[in-house]
């Protein structure tokens, strides 16, 4: 792994917290993602499951984590199981984690390898009465592909028929929500990794260049400080592609006058960074330009301050909404009429604003988290309002990742990242 190693008391915090939720005499059980194939002996990259690295710090493929709290032998309450490697494995993919390693990783004392995996499971579902499946429930998955956990979920229903089925998905969703401060340090590092692109692109960016020349700017800097890459597909979207909401050929050449919105972020240690800025091809925004910019500006600075503990997600949405109406009117790209007669189902802001304002980020771009009870404390959201005008040759997007804070001044992760007109000019044009 290119990131720096993470203390294993921070997965050591997280399993207690799951632990804590857990039925009595239940099983929990996680595993790594597959590696997925392209076609012949070509794989994509390994990315590691996201809830079994949460839990234990472990990123390598054909990983299993089990948690029994209620074991009779003590060495049972955390087993990490892992692949057993030796001098082939080593010369053709390069060393695995040993058992000392995967405990000096995770914390976790027991560890066995994957071929043991079978025997001990048997045995220790004989004292439990509850079995944890970790289903993929986040109101944004459209998963199609059979997973490593479907596999198991399926071969542990047919093995053991007796037994109670339990959701881990629930614990996950409130626990990963809120975020440990180490979490949110590793946070801080991929948002700084991203202002390195984002200044870089600011001396590269002139008309003429091409959109995935700006792309490889931003992927050079992320690799040099320690990042796998962006942690999502980047989208660098000049003039009229910017109101393609999920535009990501980047294939276009930047004209003299365009906009360019670059919604990229750098990941590090699996954790996610998520930036949206717009800039202008030639280093000066129009009077125009410069006029709907700070407007979503400052939709994005009046919707951060509301970020604030006991917020509810859907209410903070629809203030949004009305803080977008009053500047589409101040814009001239609404009237009174307009807002007058709209259809409540889809409301007249929606014409240029059609999209959410905010997301739960953390190890998933679009991350884990409760959205139908009130905001706490180290919950880390983005903030991206936008404004997107096709009939103007224009969209306009920016967004910042901010963390709410105990005393309600929330705290914005990207604070350093250039965004007000005036500095984007300056930068650009030195």
């Amino acid at each position: 792994m290119k990131y720096l190693s993470i203390s294993n008391e921070l997965f050591i915090k997280n399993r207690k917290k799951f632990m804590a939720q857990m039925r009595p005499k239940s099983i929990a059980v996680f595993n790594s993602n597959d590696i997925y194939p392209i076609s012949a002996d070509s794989t994509m990259p390994f990315q590691q499951h996201r809830d079994i690295f949460y839990l234990s710090g472990a990123d390598q493929e054909e990983t299993i984590l089990l948690l029994f709290p209620d074991a009779m032998d003590e060495k049972h309450k955390e087993i990490l199981f892992v692949r057993e490697t030796n001098a082939h494995i080593a010369v053709w993919e390069g060393a695995k984690l040993t058992k000392e390693q995967a405990t000096k990783v995770s914390g976790i004392k027991t560890v066995y390898w994957l071929t043991d995996f079978d025997k001990v499971f048997f045995d220790l579902m004989t004292e439990a009465d509850t079995i944890y499946f970790n289903t993929n429930e986040h109101y944004r998955q459209a998963v199609e592909t059979q997973t490593r956990e479907d596999r198991f979920i399926a071969k542990c229903k047919k093995d053991f028929p007796a037994h109670n089925w339990a959701k881990s998905n629930p614990i996950l969703q409130e626990i990963r929500g809120v975020k440990e401060p180490e979490e949110i340090e590793l946070m801080q590092r991929a948002c700084e990794i991203t202002e390195k692109g984002f200044r870089r692109i600011l001396e590269f960016t002139k008309p003429g260049v091409w959109e995935f020349e700006m792309e490889a700017e931003y992927l050079s800097e992320f690799i040099r400080n320690r990042s796998k890459g962006f942690a999502y597909t980047p989208i660098i979207a000049s003039g009229n592609s910017a109101n393609v909401l999920h535009y990501i050929e980047n294939n276009q050449q930047v004209q003299d006058g365009d906009l360019i919105l670059m919604d990229v972020g750098a990941e590090y240690a699996n954790y996610s960074s998520d930036m949206t800025r717009t800039i202008p091809a030639n280093g000066k925004f129009t009077d125009r330009q410069k006029e709907v910019y700070n407007a979503v500006l400052r939709v994005k600075n009046e919707a951060t301050q509301m970020l604030v503990p006991g917020t509810l997600w859907a209410e903070y949405h629809k203030e949004v909404g009305k803080i977008m109406t009053s500047e589409l009117l101040g814009l001239g790209l609404l009237d009174k009429a307009d807002v007058q007669n709209e259809d409540k189902n889809w409301l007249a802001y929606k014409k240029y604003f059609m999209h959410g304002t905010s997301h739960h980020i953390g190890l998933d771009t679009h991350d884990y988290g409760a959205l139908k009870t009130p905001m706490k404390p180290n919950m880390v959201f983005t903030v991206e309002p936008g404004i997107y005008i096709p009939d103007e040759g224009m969209g306009i997007r920016i967004e910042d990742d901010v963390v709410i804070q105990e005393n309600g001044e929330p705290f914005n992760l990207m604070r350093s990242i250039p965004i007000e007109v005036e500095e984007i000019e300056e930068l650009m044009n030195r």
